[in-house]
C-alpha cells in the first residue's frame, strides 16, 4: 500500500527524519531546520531524478527525531547516517567525512590535527581492535578533543588561526631544518631550536586553553587578542584576527546531541502510560523509542520499569525524570551482576536538557500515536 503523506503531523520545527520500508530497513536519514516544509517537498513533486523516485516509492513510514536548533539537526543526522548506513544515503557514510573534532596530540611536541570519532558500538571497536582494525583507533585519554565543527570550513578555519597566531608546528614527522612555514611565520621553528622546547609546550597549552572555549566565550577571547594586537600598532596582526573572528561568529548554537563523553546514558521520561527512552553511546544520541508502562502504579512503575528493562544488562547511566525509590532499584540491578548502575534524577543542566529533549518527542510521538498515525 503506498505511503499516505499528512503535512499535518509533522511539526515545523527542526530535526532529522528517518525513512524506512515495510520491513522496517532504514532507507534514507535526512535534516532539516523545518521537518514539515522538507518532507512536503517530497511528495508534492514531479522528482526528474529516478534515485529520487525510487526512494520515494519505496517508502512506508517516517519516523521523527525533534532536536533544539539547526545545529543539532547537522550533527544528528552525520552520527545517524553512519550508524545505520542507509542506501540511499551517498554523503556521509565513510567515517572521515562529516562533522570533525580537532585534536591536540599527546606528542612531546603537540601539534593540531583533524580527528573523526569512531561512532561505532564500544563492543564492535573492541572486536575489531582484536582483530587488528586500525581504523577508526580513537587517540590516547590525554589528547584533547575540541568540536565537533558543523563544516570542514569552519573546522579549517578553526586550524588556519592557531598556525596563524600560535605558530604550532603541523608536520607529522619533525624536519631537521625550518620549512617555509616558518619563513613566513606561521611555525615556531621548533625543529631548529628557534624556540625552546618547553616555551613551545607552553604556547600549545594556551592555544588549547583557548579552543576548550565555547561560544561566546571564544569569540570574545579573540576579540580580546584583536584589541591586545591594535593597542600595539600591530595593525596587521589586528586584520587577521578579525577575518577570524568573521568565520567563527558562524559557530553553530549550543548543541547536546553530540559531545565527548565515555560512558553510555539511557535518557528516559516517565509519561502516565509511557515512557520513551533515549540511548546515547558515549555522548552520541543515537534513537528514541516509546514504550508501553504499567498504569496505575504511579511512581512504582517507573521503578518497575527500570528493574525489569536493565536487569540483564544496562548502560552506565539511567537519567530519570520519574523514580520512586532509587536505592532499592540500584540494589536490585546490582543483584543481578555486572558493576552498579548510576541512577540520575537532574534539575539543571546538560543531563536535564536531554531529559526536556526526551519529553518534547514523548508529547510529539505520544500525539502521533493517538491520531493513529
Amino acid at each position: 500500500m503506498p505511503f499516505v503523506f499528512q503535512a499535518a503531523v509533522y511539526p515545523e520545527r527542526p530535526g532529522c527524519y528517518i525513512m524506512k520500508n515495510e520491513s522496517g530497513r532504514i532507507l534514507y536519514v535526512g535534516k532539516s531546520k523545518n521537518l514539515r516544509s522538507r518532507l512536503r517537498s517530497y511528495f508534492q513533486t514531479n522528482h526528474k531524478r529516478k534515485r529520487l523516485r525510487q526512494l520515494v516509492e519505496e517508502i512506508a513510514s517516517i519516523e521523527v527525531m525533534l532536536v533544539n536548533n539547526e545545529a543539532e539537526s547537522l550533527l544528528l543526522e552525520n552520527n545517524l547516517i553512519k550508524i545505520h548506513k542507509p542506501p540511499f544515503n551517498r554523503a556521509l557514510k565513510k567515517d572521515n567525512s562529516g562533522y570533525a573534532y580537532l585534536h591536540m596530540t599527546a606528542e612531546r611536541l603537540p601539534r593540531l590535527d583533524v580527528y573523526y570519532r569512531d561512532r561505532r558500538p564500544a563492543a564492535v571497536r573492541a572486536a575489531s581492535a582484536a582483530a587488528g582494525e586500525k581504523k577508526g583507533e580513537a587517540p590516547p585519554d590525554k589528547e584533547q578533543r575540541f568540536g565537533p565543527y558543523r563544516s570542514s570550513r569552519f573546522r579549517n578555519a578553526v586550524m588556519e588561526f592557531v598556525a596563524d597566531h600560535y605558530r604550532l608546528r603541523t608536520c607529522t614527522t619533525m624536519p631537521k631544518r625550518v620549512c617555509l612555514l616558518y619563513h613566513i611565520g606561521r611555525c615556531s621553528g621548533v625543529c631548529e631550536g628557534k624556540i625552546s622546547e618547553q616555551a613551545y609546550r607552553e604556547t600549545a597549552r594556551q592555544a588549547a586553553e583557548l579552543l576548550l572555549r565555547h561560544g561566546d566565550d571564544l569569540i570574545a577571547a579573540m576579540y580580546g587578542k584583536m584589541e591586545y594586537y591594535a593597542e600595539r600598532l600591530q595593525f596587521e596582526e589586528a586584520a587577521s584576527m578579525l577575518r577570524h573572528i568573521r568565520v567563527l561568529e558562524q559557530m553553530p548554537a549550543k548543541q547536546i546531541v553530540d559531545r565527548e563523553a565515555l560512558v553510555d546514558q539511557d535518557v528516559l521520561y516517565f509519561g502516565e502510560e509511557r515512557v520513551l527512552v533515549a540511548k546515547v553511546q558515549e555522548g552520541m544520541l543515537r534513537d528514541f523509542d516509546l514504550l508501553a508502562l504499567d498504569t496505575g502504579l504511579g511512581d512504582a512503575a517507573c521503578d518497575r520499569f527500570l528493574v525489569s528493562r536493565y536487569s540483564a544488562e544496562r548502560p552506565h547511566e539511567l537519567i530519570v525524570n520519574r523514580i520512586a525509590d532509587p536505592r532499592m532499584v540500584r540494589s536490585l540491578l546490582h543483584r543481578g551482576g555486572g558493576p552498579p548502575v548510576k541512577i540520575t534524577q537532574p534539575k539543571r543542566g546538560l543531563k536535564y536538557e536531554l531529559l526536556q529533549l526526551c519529553r518534547e518527542n514523548y508529547e510529539y510521538r505520544l500525539q502521533r500515536e493517538l491520531q493513529g498515525c
